[in-house]
């Protein structure tokens, strides 16, 4: 579809991205860094895969509303999403709390983040505004979605996903009819309601909203104005339309993104450390479920100026080598052995170490003769020499966090408690 003017609805839509989560549920991994900042593949931010979609669907207006521990996440965007030209009709605009609309009021809640800017993304003049979480992997096309918004003359568009009954308490929760048009909406139920005929399934939403920007700012609004509300969108806006509006359901089957070698519509939260190492670890596999080499719907994210990746020694035991595992640039792997295993930027591997189903993040040194299985190690960690991680789990359970799924996530002041 296009718009009056012979464009795609993109071009007259603002992406907003809420980027100011804690996620505490990483433990550690965010304890200096929002979740939307936490490290991903090797090279990219959990952020990179919303804003990636906006660029690939054609959305060139961009903002991002931020809170938690935000200088990571505000370093990154500035050095990875610079590219954007007012003169081109774009824009990236970095939204703190930064208390505009009263001096003691930081963001609330997801509604109240898009309500306190609503000055800025009006000097934008955008038709529509497409609202996304920035805590999530997946790929997907939202002008697929802005289309049906229009075609349906929705009030408001929620994307939405099948996942098991069970695992759906941290979700908002819907019933839609044949139509789409959702008849009930629960946030975060503790008993989810199933889908109609399947009772192992729930319909649960993204947090991908599309709105019209006049309806919605009327609706932000109304919603400043109501007392005891949350200022949330899954908490009171969506449910508000729901008994109030036409709310409708867009199925992310319908406009996911997927390449020749994707069976499966790829999504995840990667909201715990063991998802979140799974989720790295999957990438390994010789036809991964999320597929980072599709050219045609790229993953944009800061592209470091750093040297190749470097493997060397090949005496004996002494051989630097990587298999069915992803080596970021800058790395040196010298005489040490790397098996299924992911490692980012500047990491150096010593010699007669070993790394197995190990999730790496920028700048971590591994100590020669060195042992590591199953493990995450956060951004600059210096593995002593020696050190064994994966073989004892009563010992590794003393000095790590290790999840109830044998990961042992690491950071620099777990190791210098050893000393």
């Amino acid at each position: 579809m296009v718009d009056r003017r012979g464009q795609p609805l993109a071009r007259d839509a603002m992406a907003y991205v809420l980027a100011g989560g804690r996620g505490s549920r990483l433990k550690e991994l965010t304890a200096r860094r929002a979740k939307p900042a936490v490290y991903f593949g090797g090279k990219a931010r959990i952020i990179d895969f919303a804003l990636s979609n906006a660029i690939n669907s054609g959305i060139r207006r961009i903002g991002v509303a931020t809170q938690y521990k935000a200088h990571s996440l505000i370093h990154h965007l500035h050095s990875a999403w610079n590219f954007l030209r007012p003169e081109r009709n774009e824009s990236f605009d970095v939204l703190p709390a930064s208390q505009r609309v009263s001096e003691t009021q930081w963001y609330e809640g997801t509604a109240d983040a898009v309500y306190q800017n609503i000055d800025i993304i009006e000097s934008h003049g955008p038709e529509y505004m497409v609202i996304l979480a920035g805590d999530h992997i997946y790929k997907m096309d939202y002008e697929l979605m802005l289309q049906e918004h229009v075609n349906k003359a929705a009030d408001v568009t929620v994307a939405c996903l099948d996942v098991p009954r069970l695992e759906a308490t941290g979700f908002g929760v819907m019933a839609a009819d044949e139509d789409g048009r959702i008849t009930d909406f629960v946030e975060k139920p503790a008993d989810p309601p199933a889908m109609p005929g399947n009772p192992d399934l729930a319909l649960a939403s993204m947090g991908v909203y599309v709105f019209k920007t006049s309806f919605l700012f009327d609706q932000l609004r109304r919603d400043a104005g109501t007392a005891g509300s949350a200022r949330d969108f899954g908490r009171d806006i969506i449910p508000y339309l729901v008994t109030h509006g036409k709310a409708i359901a867009h199925r992310f089957t319908h406009s996911c993104i997927r390449s020749s070698s994707e069976k499966y519509a790829y999504w995840r939260d990667v909201g715990t450390v063991d998802a979140y190492w799974e989720a790295n670890i999957d990438l390994t596999d010789v036809l991964p479920q999320l597929d980072l080499y599709d050219r045609s719907w790229p993953l944009w994210t800061y592209a470091e100026i750093v040297p190749p990746a470097k493997f060397v020694h090949d005496v004996g035991e002494r051989r630097g080598s990587a298999v069915s595992s992803l080596i970021a640039g800058d790395c040196i792997i010298s005489g040490g052995a790397v098996h299924r295993s992911l490692l980012s930027t500047g990491v150096r591997v010593h010699s007669y170490s070993s790394l197995n189903e190990a999730v790496v993040l920028p700048q971590c040194h591994i100590g020669r003769g060195a042992r590591l299985s199953k493990v995450v190690l956060d951004r600059g960690v210096v593995i002593p020499p020696g050190l064994v991680v994966g073989e004892d789990p009563t010992l590794d359970a003393s000095r790590f966090r290790r999840t109830e799924n044998g990961v042992c996530l690491i950071t620099q002041e777990m190791i210098d408690k050893l000393a």
